[in-house]
């Protein structure tokens, strides 16, 4: 199982994300690109310690939202938002290669993440983005309208879970801001290792919700992300699950 965490989401003097401590536990690091968190210094500051730390390096996508994290909708034109996708592929590119490791695949941050997960045209546009930028992968939630669309381009899916996140019962993240949306570290953790050994969640309702994935997300802007990621790594390590990134 893969274990991804969100990087590089501070900008200029602000840091939000503790990078060193997390590059030491996760297999895949999804780096802002500047558009909702991440300035060049970081972008290439991030870039060289997840290539010495072997940690694959991801492109954190979003809309252009520095305010608001980029967790907030937009509506931005399919042309438009596309060219805006592999331009932060491209600036992510330069310090990715300068550190000798490549861009190996995209994310989309926040709210175009759950906005391409079900409008197929944001969906498409976010694909040809990645396209352009010449990146294969989209890692995203399965059954989502980004799936469908990129398995339909031809591009690889990997599919994505969150330990950190509550689950309605059809399968989808309970919004922000609603109770049970975001678990305590115990929680979690217990989330993570129901997800790689059974690939189910409990969600808010009670229901078994499967919830199929090969990457496991840890936000890293939680106050608690270190102590979680890595106690996810230790609950996975005591049960003979694999860390690795995904193939």
């Amino acid at each position: 199982m893969d274990l991804n965490a969100d990087l590089g989401e501070g900008f200029g003097r602000w840091e939000l994300t503790d990078d060193a401590a997390l590059l030491r536990i996760v297999t895949s690091a999804n780096v802002a690109c500047g558009f909702h968190a991440g300035d060049p210094a970081t972008l290439q500051r991030v870039c060289e310690l997840a290539a010495a730390a072997g940690v694959r390096i991801g492109a954190q996508v979003s809309y252009r939202d520095l305010a608001g994290f980029g967790r907030r909708e937009m509506d931005v034109p399919a042309r438009e938002l596309a060219a805006e996708v592999a331009y932060q592929i491209g600036a992510l590119r330069v310090f990715a290669e300068a550190a000798g490791s490549p861009v190996a695949y995209v994310k989309p941050h926040g709210a175009l993440y759950h906005r391409a997960g079900r409008d197929p045209v944001q969906a498409a546009a976010v694909v040809e983005g990645a396209r352009l930028a010449g990146v294969g992968v989209v890692l995203t939630q399965r059954g989502s309208e980004l799936d469908r669309a990129a398995a339909g381009a031809g591009l690889r899916v990997a599919g994505e879970a969150f330990a950190d996140r509550g689950y309605l019962g059809d399968g989808h993240l309970v919004p922000r801001g609603a109770p049970g949306a975001l678990l305590a570290p115990e929680a979690a953790v217990a989330q993570a290792v129901d997800l790689a050994l059974h690939g189910e969640v409990t969600a808010i309702d009670g229901s078994r919700t499967p919830v199929a994935a090969e990457s496991i997300c840890v936000h890293g802007d939680g106050p608690d992300a270190v102590a979680v990621a890595a106690s996810i790594r230790a609950a996975f390590n005591e049960r003979g699950i694999d860390v690795e990134a995904f193939s």
